[in-house]
């Protein structure tokens, strides 16, 4: 780390706010030099990753006055090189190139899910921050090992849920935790369904894309229509575990913010569902899942993207886009001070995670939480495709009791010169 970060860093540290406050948000119109913090004051960001999501995620930062982008990276040529027109930085097909620039503070992370982890590793190796979309990894030693590093080198980790700073998603959560529907026995959650098909027919590689780095670590497979696409990055099982990981990133999310029942003991979970033989994709879909979390029962199964907890004085269901409540009083409750920490309230997660890298205090969402929530997605993958009850310990992080459960939670073997 260079003396320039340092010294910014060491003063920044004593007068920045903690993650109770976001820093300022300003429309897209009004940016120009004079409208941005003073250039030793920003925080600089390398984008990996600019598709979709990832420009959506640039457009936010550029909001922000106390970030600078100055990077994107990115396996296709036109998507790299429009970010970086668009931030006036520099365009990268190797990710690396971002790591190694000492002038690059942070990284935000937008790649197609088999990529999350090994970046978000390398980036916390390299002493950057990193805000990283969900999920996180395609195992669970992957997520053990990011969380290990993030801690080891003091990194600042933002999961990017796009959730927990949404009015209802807190006020439902600030609900179930300061008991008003009494002591949570059930949790139901519904995530939408996944599907089969893709051609498997192979097709020339597109002259725009670097199909090399866009496998990365996966194993290496002839180029389809259907591979590069979005709904191929979520249902193909070389590069995700599908929308179990994929909208239960956000379900289960919510279910971590509203309770611990996913730490409380032993989780045992048993389920059923469709994993396809035929065509390109071969991720689990029509899933029903059931076990407990601790004392806690727990189902998840097809359905709205939805977490709904149940308590003997009543219930709390959390969709994306609304939340619903019985008693329907509950609705009009007042959350006090004293009910649940202040934590929750942030104006937006791109804006806590520059706060957080100045201040150097856990962002809203931070590594452990992230952990927690992909974790019982990819419990609830080997559940249904070993096709019996398996026993995971909380405590431990372990699946206790079947070798051949545990053995699918160890990390994947990586395309050389790939690692974690």
């Amino acid at each position: 780390m260079s003396g320039r970060r340092l010294t910014r860093r060491s003063l920044l540290k004593g007068a920045a706010v903690g993650v109770v406050a976001a820093p300022g948000v300003i429309p897209g119109s009004a940016l120009g030099n004079d409208a941005k913090a003073a250039p030793s004051e920003r925080v600089t960001l390398g984008h990996i990753g600019v598709g979709s999501r990832g420009r959506c995620l640039l457009r936010g930062f550029l909001r922000n006055k106390e970030a600078q982008c100055v990077a994107a990276a990115d396996a296709y040529k036109s998507r790299r090189e429009a970010a970086a027109a668009m931030i006036k930085g520099k365009a990268y097909t190797d990710f690396r190139e971002i790591l190694a620039r000492d002038d690059v503070d942070a990284v935000v992370v937008a790649t197609p899910d088999h990529l999350h982890v090994p970046i978000a590793n390398a980036a916390a190796r390299a002493g950057k921050d990193a805000y990283v979309e969900k999920p996180l990894g395609v195992t669970i030693e992957e997520d053990l090992l990011c969380r290990k590093l993030f801690r080891q080198h003091k990194r600042i980790f933002q999961y990017g849920t796009q959730q927990r700073q949404i009015d209802h998603c807190r006020f439902g959560c600030e609900l179930v935790r300061s008991g008003r529907i009494g002591e949570v026995h059930t949790i139901e959650v519904t995530l939408p369904n996944g599907g089969a098909g893709g051609s498997t027919k192979p097709i020339p590689v597109p002259a725009d894309l670097d199909y090399n780095t866009w496998v990365g670590p996966a194993p290496m497979r002839p180029y389809t229509a259907d591979r590069c696409i979005p709904r191929g990055t979520y249902w193909i099982y070389d590069y995700s575990i599908g929308y179990l990981s994929g909208w239960g990133a956000h379900a289960l999310d919510i279910m971590v913010l509203g309770s611990d029942a996913d730490i409380s003991g032993p989780v045992v979970l048993e389920g059923t569902g469709v994993i396809p033989t035929e065509g390109l994709y071969d991720t689990v879909y029509n899933w029903d899942i059931k076990g407990k979390l601790g004392k806690v029962d727990f189902t998840l199964k097809v359905g709205a993207n939805a977490t709904k907890f149940i308590g003997p004085d009543g219930w709390v269901q959390i969709f994306r886009p609304k939340i619903d409540a019985e008693p329907k009083s509950l609705l009009q409750s007042k959350i006090g001070p004293d009910d649940i920490d202040g934590w929750l309230n942030v104006r937006s997660q791109s804006g806590n995670f520059i706060d957080s890298i100045k201040s150097r205090h856990d962002p809203v969402s931070p590594i452990d939480q992230a952990v927690r929530s992909d974790v019982i997605s990819l419990l609830c993958d080997i559940a249904v495709r070993i096709g019996r009850k398996i026993t995971w310990d909380p405590q431990k992080e372990l699946i206790v009791g079947d070798d051949q459960a545990a053995k699918m939670a160890k990390a994947r073997p990586m395309r050389e010169p790939w690692t974690l």
